[in-house]
């Protein structure tokens, strides 16, 4: 299953770590494209981040080197989405051949739109949900991996996971 990484998934940290943890153990490839990491820099840039931000990028790339989309640009061309800053997201994942872009932004991304394209819309929450719900170990191994990088005091896996917008897949571990 390919997945394209839009710019709300890879920042915040704790989300990204959980995301490229969970693809490293094979349950999802990870698409995104250059100009995904560009607005992920210049997010960053306000919080005095954007040289790690572009560190991480490039470590990213040399994790996952077939996760760059590129070629995406003539297809914005023919595409129309409510906010027309996301067009090329909805490009590169047609270009990337994804199975579903994964973002907190629905409004921005139609499910019919999406789907007359080939393609799905997923909240990271629900989608982690449901791989842990599958086969738990690798999401499991990638949300403790995230927690021991995380800065700061430790907090519970519920708290961590409330934090980093999965509070289902928190409940879902928590209980499981």
């Amino acid at each position: 299953m390919k997945l394209f990484l839009d710019t709300c998934v890879i920042y915040p940290d704790a989300l990204r770590d959980i995301l490229l943890g969970v693809a490293a153990r094979g349950a999802f490839a990870p698409l995104w494209s250059a100009r995904v990491l560009e607005e992920w820099a210049r997010a960053a840039r306000k919080k005095g981040a954007e040289d790690q931000a572009r560190l991480i990028g490039a470590a990213m790339q040399a994790q996952f080197p077939r996760a760059m989309v590129r070629g995406w640009e003539s297809l914005a061309t023919r595409l129309d989405l409510p906010d027309p800053d996301d067009v090329h997201v909805l490009a590169a994942a047609i270009a990337g051949h994804a199975d579903a872009i994964v973002t907190f932004n629905a409004a921005d991304f139609p499910r019919h739109i999406l789907a007359a394209e080939g393609l799905e819309r997923r909240d990271p929450d629900g989608m982690l949900w449901e791989l842990w719900s599958q086969n738990a170990a690798p999401v499991a191994e990638a949300v403790s991996q995230a927690m021991a990088r995380a800065p700061g005091d430790p907090v519970s896996i519920r708290a961590f996971l409330k934090r980093a917008g999965l509070p289902r897949l928190g409940k879902a571990m928590l209980n499981g």
